[in-house]
């Protein structure tokens, strides 16, 4: 009957497994070489030869597990319909938000573990949290689209810039080496003690055609610091017409403009409130902190600096110009609900 299970195509995997168990031990084979030749633990093994022994055939079955299928058969669409409802509904007082146990103790007749398997399959995730930010700029449409036309197809010999300061670097003392765990085993990392050694602004600019980044390191964040970075890039090409993608900050865009009348061929090209993000130089932002700065150990702005113009080097000798990819501008106005006390 066992080598019948073992030669039938429709026999279910763990049946057939259980045969081979028996069928070796016939041939004299203790558990641990059994397991050994069929890639299993010893006590898999062992216990499927103990239930033969006992119980013959019957004992290669599957014994009936306590609950199962007939305590989640008392939980029905009614059951999911009020946990969805619920998550609608405030968090308990005192509470941040909702938990799969708080859930289940609202509702009163539904499992908490039901609760998470039911939130799983919908792809509801309590801890998850995202953040938003929404132009509401009535200029949005123009100035979006005469930034990317820029990025898309820049004017004839023109030089597109994308510029802006990263302030506040911190130059943080950060106690980092190894630690040796009582086990023996050794784990490499730092402490969440810090010392302070000051701060320094890194202005940048973003040559949106070849992907290569212009820096400058100054203390502070203001428009005579701006006006000295651009006076650079200017000076680099005097006869050149540029266009420079900037957001709004104020030391960017003053009530009138002396340094932009100095230089007609200098245009600026503001991005609409609350979309910095349209400026490319963010990106480059992004990548040099997870690349130069993020858990980086400096004593001194000296130590920082020297760390990014080290990294910039290395950006640029392969720097390639982001992909932008937008095609059509479009207001995106998201759904958003506002809790009252």
């Amino acid at each position: 009957m066992l080598e019948g299970w073992l030669r039938a195509p429709t026999t279910e995997q763990r049946h057939a497994l259980r045969a081979r168990i028996v069928l070796l031990a016939a041939e004299g084979r203790p558990s641990r070489a059994i397991a050994r030749a069929l890639g299993i633990m010893p006590r898999t093994a062992s216990l499927w030869r103990i239930r033969f022994a006992e119980h013959g055939l019957d004992g290669l079955a599957d014994k009936p597990r306590p609950g199962g299928r007939a305590s989640s058969a008392k939980y029905d669409r009614s059951s999911e319909r009020r946990i969805l409802a619920l998550l609608d509904q405030p968090p308990p007082s005192g509470q941040a938000r909702w938990t799969g146990k708080l859930l289940a103790a609202a509702l009163g007749d539904v499992s908490d573990q039901y609760v998470w398997r039911f939130l799983r399959t919908q792809k509801i995730d309590l801890d998850g949290r995202r953040s938003w930010c929404v132009s509401h700029d009535p200029e949005f449409v123009p100035k979006s689209a005469e930034i990317i036309g820029l990025y898309l197809d820049p004017p004839e010999g023109a030089l597109v810039l994308s510029v802006d300061e990263k302030p506040h670097i911190q130059a943080l003392e950060r106690a980092q080496g190894y630690l040796r765990l009582g086990n023996g085993r050794t784990l490499t990392g730092q402490s969440h003690e810090y010392r302070r050694h000051g701060t320094t602004t890194l202005f940048a600019a973003l040559n949106v055609a070849t992907g290569e980044v212009r820096t400058a390191h100054y203390k502070r964040r203001r428009r005579i610091e701006f006006l000295d970075f651009m006076n650079s890039l200017v000076a680099d090409h005097p006869d050149r017409q540029i266009h420079v993608v900037l957001d709004n900050r104020n030391t960017h865009k003053p009530k009138r403009d002396l340094w932009l009348a100095r230089h007609p061929n200098v245009h600026f090209h503001f991005t609409p409130t609350h979309a910095s993000w349209m400026n490319q130089i963010e990106i480059w932002f992004s990548i040099l902190s997870r690349g130069a700065l993020h858990g980086a150990s400096f004593t001194s702005p000296k130590q920082v600096r020297n760390q990014i113009d080290a990294f910039l080097a290395n950006y640029n000798a392969s720097a390639k110009p982001f992909s932008w990819k937008a095609a059509v501008v479009r207001q995106k106005h998201l759904a958003t609900r506002v809790s009252h006390p």
